[in-house]
């Protein structure tokens, strides 16, 4: 089995706030990200299978980056995540819902390989990794 990753940029923004609590309890939980706020997500997408004889590949890299900024990037790059009820369907815009609705947008269009890892940095010192339903 080979592995190959994919990195791609966007930068978005959202609002972690629960309004059926009270501002303290808010703050408590959330802290400052209570507030509207952004970041500069790095999204990297690691694809599994074995390559093909002719091409050596297990997909091109070049599609993949055209799969993941057609499905992903060019609809949440500088997006309100808070504001895409499609795509979080009502839930936190944390960015543990976001690495698995970027699963969902990526893998049913994945025809030659598998897609194995989502790995999505919000900041320096966090990121999320989701592996599928596993």
């Amino acid at each position: 089995m080979v592995f190959l990753t994919r990195r791609e940029r966007f930068s978005a923004a959202h609002r972690l706030y629960n309004a059926d609590w009270d501002e303290q309890k808010n703050e408590d939980i959330f802290g400052k990200c209570r507030n509207i706020h952004g970041h500069n997500f790095q999204l990297f997408v690691t694809v599994k299978g074995t390559p093909d004889p002719s091409t050596g590949f297990i997909i091109n890299a070049q599609d993949l980056g055209k799969l993941i900024r057609e499905q992903v990037t060019s609809r949440l790059d500088h997006a309100f995540l808070n504001e895409d009820e499609a795509l979080l369907k009502g839930q936190q815009p944390t960015t543990e819902v976001l690495v698995v609705a970027i699963w969902n947008l990526i893998e049913a269009e994945l025809k030659s390989c598998q897609l194995h890892c989502i790995k999505l940095v919000e900041t320096e010192n966090i990121y999320v990794e989701y592996y599928g339903g596993q």
